[in-house]
C-alpha cells in the first residue's frame, strides 16, 4: 500500500515552520500551490511548500486539504526560496512572508472556483459527431447553432448563454446521451483567461496581443541608435553611459553593479538600454525596476511604454500600494505568468512572482523608503541583491548618493562601480552652483522675513520670474506650522494620543497629528488660560505658500505635498502643470526632490535643512546629504544654468562644503571613517527587539525579561553579540501605545543571526500588545 501524500503548508501565522495536511488519493498537490485548509475552527489560505510522505504527527491527527487552486500555475521554486530566505533573515514565519506577498484578490477560493469553472470545456464525442447533425429538429435553429459550434471547437462553460438560453440544460441532456464530454484545461504559464482578469479589475480589460513579442521584434524596435516606432530616435550615449550599458549587458550570471551617476547624468537611459538588451536576448526574459515612491511610477511608466511599445498594452505593468486590489492582482498575475515583460514598482514589487526574472534594477537605492517599517521589516534593495544572486542574473543599484553600505561593498570589490560623472551632450547645462545663505547674518541685518524667507532667496526668485523661469522651494515639512502655542501660559498643541505635537493646518482649520491621524478644530482661545492670541511656531509648506502669495502676488505658486495629492491622479496632474510651464514657483516636500526632470527650473531654495545636522540618528547627515544632492539636481536642466541656495545657520558645515563641490565621494569617505572609528554600520551588524504595550512599564518589563532570557543562551556567552539595556523609543507613544526597544550588535552577521534564532524561540507575548525583531534597522 502506498503511503498517503503529506502537504507541508505555510500559513500566515507566527509559527516559524509549516503545518502538515493530508492529501486525498487522486489529488495532486504541488509546491507553490495556493490551498484552503482547516485551521482550528476556521478555513485559512496557505501555500504548499513541499509534498512528502512522512509527518511528525500520526496520520489520523492530520486534517485534509480542503481546496486546491488550479486557476493559475503554482508559485515557482525560486519564489519559495526567496520568501524562505526573507523569513529566516528577518526572523519571521515563512507564512507571514509568503501569504501577504500574494495580492488579496488572488487569495480568494471563490475566485479560484470561478476561474476553474471558466476553464471547463464541452467537447463532442465520436458518438455525438455522428448523431447530432441528424438528431435535431429542422426548426430548432438555436439548437442547431449550438451543435454546430460544439462540433467546430470545444465550448467554454461560461460562453454558452450567448448561443442558447438553455444551453447548459441541453448540453447536460446530450452528455447523458453520450454525445458530449467535459474536459478541464490545466492552468497554463503562457496565458490567463481574460475573464479572470476582468473579475479582478473594475474596468474592462483589453484582449491580449495575439502574437507573442519575440526577442527579434524587441531587438529590431530597440536597436541601439536606430529609430523606434514610438520615439523619434534614441538619445546618443556618452562614453560613460556606453561603458555602463556594455558592462551590464556583458554580465554572465550574477553581477551586482553600483551605478553612481550625478543628477542628470542619464542613469534612466542606462536602465532602459540594459532592459532592452535583456529582453532582446531572451523572448521569455523579464525585468524588474524598483523606484522608492509611488509618485515616480507614472513618469517611468510613460517612458517605458513609449520605449517598449512593441511589448503591447500588458507588456509593462506597475505594482504598488496605490493600485486598487483588482489592478494589483491582475498585474501581479501578469508578472507571475510571464505576460508582463517589465514590472515597475515600489518595495512590495521586490516580492512579486516572475516566470523568468532576468534583470533587477533599484533606482535611488539609498532611499530609506525601500525598508518596510511594519510587519515584515525587509529591505527591498537587499532582497533584490539576494534574489539576483540566487537566480544568477545581474542587479543594478543606481544613485547619485549611494548608501554607505553599497559604497563600502563597491570599495571592497563586492559590487562593480559604474560612474557617470557628467551630463549627456544634449544637456548642455553645467551642474548647478550651490551657495549657502547665512540666516544669522540676514537676521542681524533685518533681511529675514517673519516667515523665514531671506531677501537673497526672494530676490533670486523674482529674477527667475522676470525671465520666465521656474523656482523650486524645498521644505520637507507639510502643514502650516509644526505647533500652535500660547505666549501667555506656554500651552502648546500636543497630541493626547502620541508624544508629538498637533500640526497646524490652516487651510481646513484643523490641528492634525501626522502620526495617529487624530485631528481637532483650531481653538479660538488657549484651552489653558483663555488667551486669544495663539501663535504658530515654525514653518510648513502651507505657510510658505501663503507668504509667497503676499510677497510675490504675480507669481503662480503651486504646493505639492501629501496634503495636496490625496486624491488619486492629483499628483500626476500637478506635476503636469509644472512641466507645462503653468507654474512659476513650486513648493514641495520630498515628493519633488528626486526623479523629476523640470526643464524650466533654474533655482532651488532649501529651507530648514539644519534640523538634521545634529540629530541623535547617526544616519541623519547621510540622508540629508543625499536629499540635498537630489533636490539640487532639479535645478539647471537642458541649456539653462541652475543655482541652489541653502538657508542655514551653519554655512561652514562640512556637509554644505562637500555639497557645493558636488563631492559625494569625499563626503562618503569622511562618513566611512567616522563609522569605522565609532563601530557603527556598515562595520557592525544590528538588530532591534521592539515592544509595544498599553503602558511604558509594560513594554520595558517585557524587554527586561527578554534580556534575561538572552543572557542565558549559549550564543550570548562567547561575547560576540553585545546586548544593550532596554530603552524607550525617541517617540515613546503613538496612538496610545507605548514603545520601547532593545539593541543587539555584533561584528559577525552569522553570530547575530544565530543569536536571534535561538532567542526568538524563547520569547512570548505576555504583557505586550506586539513585539517584533527588526534586522538591519535604519532608525534606532
Amino acid at each position: 500500500m502506498t503511503k498517503p501524500a503529506i502537504a507541508r503548508v505555510a500559513l500566515d501565522h507566527l509559527h516559524a515552520g509549516t503545518f502538515d495536511y493530508l492529501v486525498a488519493p487522486g489529488v495532486h498537490a504541488r509546491p507553490g500551490q495556493l490551498v484552503s485548509v482547516p485551521f482550528g475552527r476556521r478555513q485559512c489560505i496557505g501555500i504548499v511548500c513541499d509534498v512528502g510522505e512522512d509527518s511528525a504527527l500520526p496520520l489520523e491527527r492530520l486534517k485534509p486539504l480542503t481546496t486546491l487552486c488550479e486557476a493559475w500555475p503554482p508559485l515557482r521554486p525560486e519564489w519559495l526560496a526567496l520568501v524562505g530566505f526573507a523569513a529566516g533573515y528577518y526572523q519571521r514565519g515563512i507564512g507571514e512572508v509568503a501569504l501577504p506577498a500574494v495580492p488579496a484578490g488572488l487569495r480568494d477560493p471563490k475566485r479560484w472556483a470561478r476561474q476553474q469553472r471558466s476553464q471547463r470545456r464541452y467537447v463532442a464525442t465520436a458518438a455525438g459527431r455522428a448523431a447530432l447533425p441528424g438528431a435535431l429538429p429542422a426548426r430548432a435553429s438555436a439548437q442547431r447553432r449550438l451543435a454546430e459550434a460544439l462540433l467546430a471547437a470545444p465550448l467554454a462553460a461560461d460562453a454558452l448563454s450567448s448561443l442558447h438560453p438553455r444551453a447548459a440544460a441541453l448540453l447536460d441532456d446530450w452528455q447523458a446521451a453520450g454525445w458530449v464530454g467535459m474536459v478541464t484545461e490545466a492552468a497554463s504559464s503562457d496565458a490567463v483567461d481574460q475573464r479572470l482578469v476582468a473579475n479582478l479589475v473594475s474596468e474592462p480589460v483589453a484582449e491580449p496581443v495575439a502574437d507573442a513579442v519575440t526577442s527579434a521584434s524587441v531587438a529590431r524596435a530597440l536597436a541601439s541608435e536606430a529609430p523606434a516606432a514610438s520615439i523619434d530616435r534614441l538619445p546618443t550615449l556618452t562614453d560613460e553611459q556606453r561603458a555602463a550599458v556594455d558592462a551590464i549587458a556583458g554580465a554572465s550570471g550574477f553581477d551586482a553593479f553600483l551605478l553612481h551617476g550625478i543628477t542628470g547624468s542619464g542613469k534612466t537611459e542606462v536602465y532602459l538600454r540594459a532592459v532592452a538588451h535583456c529582453l532582446a536576448q531572451d523572448a521569455d526574459a523579464q525585468a524588474l525596476l524598483l523606484v522608492p515612491e509611488i509618485n515616480l511610477t507614472p513618469q517611468f511608466m510613460g517612458r517605458l511604454r513609449a520605449r517598449f511599445a512593441a511589448l503591447g498594452e500588458h507588456g509593462v505593468v506597475a505594482l504598488h500600494s496605490g493600485l486598487s486590489e483588482g489592478e494589483r492582482a491582475a498585474n501581479w498575475l501578469a508578472a507571475h505568468q510571464g505576460r508582463a515583460r517589465i514590472v515597475i514598482g515600489t518595495r512590495l514589487a521586490a516580492l512579486a512572482s516572475f516566470r523568468k526574472l532576468s534583470l533587477l534594477i533599484v533606482d535611488e537605492e539609498h532611499e530609506a523608503a525601500y525598508k518596510q517599517q511594519e510587519g515584515l521589516r525587509y529591505s527591498a534593495r537587499d532582497l533584490c541583491v539576494w534574489r539576483a544572486k540566487h537566480l544568477g542574473v545581474p542587479v543594478v543599484l543606481g544613485s547619485a548618493t549611494p548608501s554607505l553600505e553599497s559604497w563600502c561593498h563597491a570599495e571592497q570589490g563586492r559590487y562593480r562601480r559604474l560612474v557617470l560623472s557628467r551630463r549627456p551632450a544634449a544637456d548642455t547645462a553645467a551642474l548647478p552652483t550651490v551657495r549657502t545663505v547665512d540666516l544669522d547674518a540676514h537676521k542681524r541685518q533685518g533681511r529675514l522675513s517673519g516667515d523665514g524667507l531671506s531677501s537673497t532667496l526672494l530676490d533670486a526668485m523674482r529674477e527667475r520670474l522676470a525671465r520666465g523661469e521656474q523656482s523650486l522651494l524645498f521644505l520637507n515639512r507639510r502643514g502650516y506650522a509644526p505647533v500652535l502655542s500660547c505666549d501667555a501660559c506656554g500651552w502648546v498643541s500636543e497630541c493626547t494620543h502620541c508624544s508629538a505635537y498637533l500640526v497646524l493646518h490652516r487651510g481646513d482649520g484643523m490641528l492634525r497629528c501626522h502620526h495617529c491621524s487624530w485631528q481637532e478644530a483650531i481653538p479660538h482661545a488657549c484651552p489653558s488660560c483663555g488667551n486669544i492670541d495663539l501663535r504658530p511656531l515654525g514653518r510648513g509648506t502651507q505657510r510658505i505658500e501663503a507668504a509667497l502669495a503676499e510677497v510675490m502676488p504675480d507669481a503662480r505658486v503651486l504646493r505639492i505635498d501629501a496634503d495636496s495629492t490625496r486624491r488619486r491622479g492629483s499628483a500626476e496632474a500637478l506635476f503636469a502643470d509644472v512641466h507645462a510651464g503653468r507654474v512659476d514657483v513650486l513648493i514641495g516636500t520630498n515628493m519633488v526632490a528626486k526623479g523629476h526632470d523640470f526643464q524650466r527650473v533654474t533655482l532651488v531654495g532649501v529651507l530648514n535643512a539644519d534640523s538634521a545636522l545634529f540629530s541623535h540618528d547617526f544616519r541623519a547627515s547621510e540622508r540629508l546629504f543625499g536629499q540635498l544632492m537630489q533636490v539640487a539636481g532639479r535645478a539647471g536642466r537642458a541649456d539653462l544654468p541652475g543655482e541652489v541656495l541653502i538657508q542655514t545657520r551653519y554655512p561652514h558645515h562640512p556637509l554644505y562644503a562637500a555639497l557645493a563641490r558636488h563631492d559625494y565621494a569625499g563626503y562618503a569617505r569622511m562618513l566611512t571613517n567616522e563609522r569605522r572609528d565609532a563601530h557603527l554600520p556598515p562595520f557592525i551588524h544590528q538588530a532591534l527587539l521592539k515592544a509595544e504595550a498599553r503602558t511604558l512599564e509594560g513594554a520595558l518589563a517585557f524587554l527586561e525579561d527578554a534580556a534575561a532570557r538572552f543572557d542565558t543562551l549559549d550564543v550570548a556567552a562567547d561575547g560576540r553579540v553585545v546586548r544593550y539595556a532596554p530603552v524607550p523609543l525617541a517617540m515613546v507613544k503613538i496612538n496610545d501605545t507605548y514603545r520601547a526597544q532593545l539593541l543587539l550588535e555584533s561584528a559577525s552577521r552569522q553570530a547575530l543571526h544565530l543569536a536571534l534564532s535561538a532567542w526568538r524561540d524563547t520569547l512570548g507575548g505576555h504583557g505586550v500588545l506586539r513585539w517584533a525583531i527588526e534586522v538591519d534597522p535604519l532608525e534606532i
